[in-house]
């Protein structure tokens, strides 16, 4: 009989261990590739060896030896950032959590020997947990759900990584603009007040008016000041996001933002656009159908939480009399007197409404944040050209026009110095307004894809859990 039970357990498990999960060749990152490089058009590397880190050091070079635009800054993150890489590392622990659930559990093997008054008793059990075998095909089905999910958090974490690069770049380069801008404002002031101070002397300019010209070139360079520390650390959090330190720190960025596209995007269906591409929405999608099939097995093993099949053999021998040999089974489950199963039902159902409605929740957010992001990409683009079209040619009309009448004694220096101010003040206006108008280019296509900072609730471990009683390990 024992031969025949252990025979048996061996067979169920080999017929079990043939529809088991097997470890891929890139701990599941082919799926990751694909996401990305359809919705950013980048390369990523999940990097595990000597060689792939000297062609990630070689490419991450090639990038830099060029002054770098945000497609390249976005590409040397995908490539160098170490938080990326580790986000990689916990989508192959969740690869071996899916190998471990498709897995069939191993058969217990005992043998104990019991001697007393010249008499001895050997017996030997193989005991297989019946139950987890019979439960297998459903836990194996669940813990795919749940690698599909580790999947698009990887692919989320892409797309995170990259939109922070493209706004910390965006920053960056617009800081780099107003520093070249206030150094030039800066020289025009100190000019001005070295022009003041000596009609100071010859009694042409009172002391009030000297003050005045004084104050300018005090607060431009203090603008300045500030202007250079603002860059210095837009530079620094860039380089943070993509990676570099020592030799890579030496980057060049471009001295002024990049003109505006002649048109903006039309986008009627952007609603429609960042419900069908949302990575986050696709992750609570596949939360919901590993909760569904994880409620569908607490439901058939309701009653019955725990049953082993034991094999037994025992054999006696007493030397005054003939050896014995017994064989039997031994079969234990637990009795469901207090505990029906109700309250894991409960649990499972709860959990599935839960998940259901933060979905729903989620989707809602979603169509408002794409009309949102779309709206301020359109009123960006819209100040920006604007200040490009309207603004800025007539300024540049009236400085002309000031320092022609300057030259032929038609207006004083005061005159001069304040449209001097207020033409810097239009010329910063211009700076900022193309610059929220590139960060809303980049908000914008976070709101169609993703990418952008979790939502409240969106990674709730009550949700991420969900299933853990009802895998076949409760009671």
């Amino acid at each position: 009989m024992t031969c025949h039970l252990a025979r048996g357990l061996l067979i169920l498990t080999a017929f079990s261990v043939s529809g088991c999960a097997a470890f891929s060749p890139d701990s599941g990152m082919s799926a990751v590739s694909e996401l990305t490089s359809r919705t950013i058009d980048k390369d990523v590397a999940f990097v595990r060896t000597a060689d792939g880190a000297g062609a990630v050091e070689a490419r991450v070079r090639q990038l830099l030896a060029r002054t770098l635009s945000a497609e390249s800054a976005v590409q040397i993150a995908l490539l160098n950032n170490k938080g990326l890489q580790a986000a990689y590392n916990e989508l192959a622990l969740a690869e071996t959590d899916l190998v471990e659930q498709s897995l069939p559990p191993n058969p217990v093997f005992s043998i104990s020997r019991i001697t007393g008054n010249g008499a001895s008793e050997i017996e030997r059990q193989v005991v297989g947990d019946i139950l987890a075998l019979a439960t297998l095909p459903f836990r194996s089905d669940i813990a795919r759900e749940r690698f599909r999910q580790a999947q698009l958090r990887a692919a989320l974490a892409t797309l995170r990584l990259a939109a922070d690069v493209r706004r910390a770049y965006w920053r960056a380069v617009a800081d780099n603009e107003m520093v070249v801008l206030l150094t030039d404002a800066k020289a025009t002031a100190e000019s001005t007040a070295q022009l003041a101070v000596k009609l100071g002397e010859t009694g042409s300019l009172n002391k009030l008016d000297q003050a005045r010209e004084q104050v300018f070139y005090a607060e431009t360079t203090a603008d300045l000041a500030t202007a250079r520390q603002t860059a210095a650390s837009a530079r620094e959090r860039l380089a943070r996001l993509m990676g570099l330190w020592d030799g890579g720190l030496d980057f060049r960025l471009p001295n002024a933002l990049p003109p505006l596209p002649r048109r903006p995007l039309t986008l009627p269906s952007i609603e429609a656009d960042a419900v069908a591409h949302r990575i986050d929405l696709q992750i609570a999608r596949l939360e919901l159908v590993a909760l569904a099939k994880a409620m569908n097995l607490t439901e058939a093993t309701r009653f019955v939480t725990l049953l082993d099949l034991a094999g037994i053999s025992r054999r006696t021998q007493d030397p005054e009399g003939p050896a014995f040999r017994e064989r039997g089974f031994d079969v234990q489950f637990q009795i469901p007197i207090f505990d029906g199963g109700e309250v894991r039902v409960r649990q499972a159902t709860e959990t599935y409404n839960l998940a259901f409605n933060r979905l729903t929740e989620r989707a809602v957010n979603v169509r408002s944040e794409a009309r949102d992001a779309y709206r301020v990409y359109r009123s960006t683009y819209d100040i920006a050209s604007h200040y490009q079209r309207e603004i800025i040619p007539l300024r540049k009309i009236i400085t002309e026009e000031m320092q022609l009448r300057f030259s032929s004694m038609q207006v004083d220096i005061f005159a001069l110095l304040t449209e001097a101010r207020q033409r810097l003040a239009s010329l910063r206006g211009a700076i900022d307004a193309r610059q929220r108008f590139f960060l809303a280019q980049a908000d914008l296509q976070t709101a169609v894809n993703g990418g952008g900072a979790p939502a409240a609730g969106s990674d709730n471990p009550t949700t991420i859990a969900a299933a853990a009683p009802a895998d076949g390990g409760g009671h």
